[in-house]
């Protein structure tokens, strides 16, 4: 009985050091991704673009608020509480990030704002759309062995930053190639109208099923 609880404790203790591998990465790649795209977007006056470096800044609180949420249990093991924390924590940056994004591409589009072209900002949005669905499925698999929510909102964060960045790709070639200057702050909305949902899903959701957290 005994050695069972062990190799229980150690199998634990392994998928929290991955845990904390993946979230390092996380914060390492979205704070280059963050700083360029918002770099770009203001060179370019473009409210997606801002907008996708501002979810990228979002996703590394995120990241810090879920590290956080691993120290707790490495210092104390698995709480309920601090996980619940962090869940909230990360449906407030996700709610934050909507209400930012949709005042800034309804004003564009309000104001007829025409952003000019981003090659860096489409070079940006492709990359992203490559590597965050692995980084995303990798994450959301972690999060469900650990029977953390904090975990899985914070995949889900991951995951929504890959449709951010088609949606983002979408609306910068539109404005490149076919000069759809609206392209740009639709794409926007877009991205708010996901980030709102995801704050209000984040938000209510459910302590997970099998869980260490009593």
């Amino acid at each position: 009985m005994t050695l069972d609880v062990e190799q229980e404790s150690a199998g634990r203790h392994a998928v929290v050091r991955r845990a904390i591998a993946l979230n390092r990465l996380t914060i390492g790649w979205n704070a280059v991704e963050g700083f360029t795209a918002i770099a770009a977007g203001v060179a370019a006056s473009s409210a997606s673009l801002i907008g996708f470096g501002l979810d990228s800044g979002i996703e590394v609180s995120a990241a810090l608020v879920l590290a956080w949420r691993l120290h707790q249990e490495r210092r104390d093991g698995c709480q309920l509480p601090a996980d619940d924390r962090a869940r909230r924590l990360i449906a407030m940056s996700f709610a934050a990030l909507a209400a930012f994004v949709s005042i800034s591409a309804c004003r564009d589009l309000i104001g007829q704002h025409e952003p000019e072209a981003s090659t860096i900002g489409i070079v940006i949005a492709a990359l992203s759309l490559l590597v965050m669905p692995l980084l995303a499925a990798a994450k959301k698999r972690l999060a469900i062995s650990l029977g953390s929510q904090a975990a899985v909102a914070e995949a889900a964060q991951t995951n929504v930053c890959t449709m951010l960045s088609a949606a983002l790709l979408v609306g910068l070639s539109a404005n490149a190639i076919l000069g759809w200057w609206w392209a740009d702050p639709v794409a926007g909305l877009a991205i708010a109208a996901v980030a709102a949902w995801m704050a209000w899903r984040t938000f209510t959701a459910d302590s997970l099923e099998h869980t260490c957290c009593g």
